[in-house]
């Protein structure tokens, strides 16, 4: 699962998305807030993880705030997952970009967890790759394009 942390980003990204569409002023940090739903609080941590990246710059003045300087096609979803949670492998040994041999490892060849993990993390991550926040902006329920069941109620 995601994290509130990482929700709360794409949120504010789809906000900054939609202002530089219409083409209109930076947005203060509070408009961000209310607009995405994340608390001021934790979103001004956010909002400074996704500038140094370079996804989002800041103006300073009366009509300062945060604005989008990338253009939402060019933002993977991925992208931002990394920066904010950290690597997306399920495993140690299938990062691409933060691989650690396991500990427990006699021969990653022969290993069964990372051949089954590694099957179905090939298939994630070239979909999440390929997914931008342009993606997020238009398509408001592309859960319907994916046959899962009806959630169950956890006990």
């Amino acid at each position: 699962m995601i994290t509130h942390k990482t929700k709360y980003a794409l949120k504010a990204l789809m906000v900054l998305a939609d202002e530089k569409a219409g083409e209109a002023e930076a947005l203060r940090i509070e408009d961000i807030a209310e607009r995405s739903g994340a608390p001021k609080r934790f979103l001004e941590h956010i909002l400074l993880d996704l500038k140094r990246a370079g996804m989002i710059g800041s103006r300073r003045g009366r009509n300062g705030g945060y604005e989008l300087i990338k253009d939402p096609a060019r933002v993977s979803l991925a992208e931002v997952l990394r920066l904010i949670d950290g690597p997306l492998a399920p495993l140690p040994c299938l990062s691409r970009r933060a691989y650690q041999r396991c500990e427990d490892c006699k021969d990653e060849k022969t290993c069964g967890v990372r051949a089954v993990f590694g099957g179905f993390y090939a298939t994630y991550i070239l979909m999440i790759e390929s997914l931008t926040v342009a993606d997020l902006q238009q398509d408001s329920r592309p859960i319907e394009r994916f046959a899962f069941p009806e959630p169950v109620a956890e006990a």
